[in-house]
């Protein structure tokens, strides 16, 4: 084992956690196979064993390995050719149903001070009208923060400001053409489907197992867009596994097929390190990555925003680049003192220590 670790480069466990992630989708450690003991792979690579420990419990998280008591990890990631399944369909957990409340509210008191402080520090640009995409500075913090908790390394022109998820699915619809086929997983936000429909694209759906869509569903289907929610699938609550997620990019490595990638819900994720979004497993720059701040911050703030790959920017411009942005621009402000100060951080961070205390008290 040959990691090499920049140890001025933080977090390391991360180095470590992508390293061994890496070496497993590449077949190094091939399903079932042992992964060396903490203390051997910390010697090895010149780190502590908390680190490996951090770095395997991420893998354990993300669904690449699980651990056996007294005997070590395991790798149960499956090398395939994209689509791996059994004769025997999964079916939906009926109790793994989520709701559309599970999310708590931001705090009205830090959201009112912040409120004041824009009117009082931007008073003289929050009534200007916004430019088309959302302002400079919205989409520059939203950058910032895709980066720092999501490692998503993105330009502020792939980013797209829009009034609530809805609007942008529509404007995807527009984006993509007529002459797509679109799959979506079922059950899913009802509303997809009905957006889909009024727009007049072309849909099918594809039954959710209980890891994410049914591989001999998502083989057979014709679709070139796939839409999916791999974390908590409303209203299913199902997580794609890491398998899944492979065989999800495996079969959009046709240069004319995408995938919309709904990942509302991840920043509350109880695990230390939110789920790998899709966007950043795939290589095909072919994953259009949308999230919404009505979770995170309230359902009242329509507020969303979707990562365009880089070959659909220039595509995005002259299709779509007369659309008014459609969230004010004091919205927009509000939560770019949010992102920058902090605020947004600590309350997801709030809330995560909070539900790892309720699912520790069970």
């Amino acid at each position: 084992m040959n990691y090499k670790i920049n140890k001025k480069e933080k977090p390391i466990y991360l180095q470590v956690y992508k390293k061994i992630r890496d070496d497993i989708i590449n077949g190094v450690y091939p399903f079932n196979k042992k992964l060396p003991s903490k203390r051997l792979l910390a010697d090895e690579i010149g780190v502590s064993t908390v680190t490996v420990e951090h770095a395997y419990s991420l893998l354990c998280e993300e669904g690449y390995v699980k651990s056996v008591e007294r005997s070590g990890f395991f790798v149960t990631f499956k090398k395939t050719d994209g689509f791996a399944f059994s004769n025997i369909t999964e079916k939906v957990s009926k109790n793994r149903k989520i709701s559309t409340s599970s999310y708590p509210n931001f705090s009205i008191s830090i959201l009112s001070k912040t409120m004041r402080k824009v009117i009082s520090e931007y008073y003289d640009v929050i009534l200007d009208k916004s430019p088309n995409k959302g302002t400079f500075e919205f989409r520059n913090a939203i950058k910032q923060y895709l980066f720092r908790n999501r490692a998503m390394n993105v330009d502020v022109e792939q980013i797209i400001i829009g009034s609530g998820a809805e609007y942008l699915y529509t404007v995807i619809a527009v984006l993509l053409g007529k002459d797509k086929t679109f799959a979506i997983e079922s059950p899913s936000y009802e509303k997809i489907e009905k957006i889909y429909s009024t727009a007049n694209v072309k849909y099918e759906l594809l039954p959710l197992s209980d890891d994410g869509i049914e591989s001999k569903a998502l083989m057979n289907s014709k679709a070139d867009v796939l839409h999916t929610t791999p974390y908590q699938s409303f209203p299913s609550g199902i997580t794609a596994s890491a398998t899944k997620r492979h065989e999800y990019i495996n079969r959009a490595k046709n240069k004319n097929h995408f995938i919309i990638e709904s990942d509302y819900g991840s920043e509350f994720s109880i695990s230390s390190q939110p789920m790998e979004t899709l966007f950043n497993l795939s290589n095909y720059d072919n994953v259009i990555y949308l999230n919404t701040f009505s979770k995170t911050i309230s359902y009242s703030m329509r507020v969303s925003y979707m990562v365009l790959p880089k070959k659909l920017v220039n595509v995005f411009q002259e299709k779509l680049g007369f659309l008014s942005c459609s969230v004010p621009t004091f919205e927009q402000y509000v939560l770019t003192e949010l992102l920058n100060n902090g605020d947004f951080e600590r309350h997801i961070n709030r809330v995560r220590r909070n539900l790892r205390k309720k699912l520790n008290r069970k």
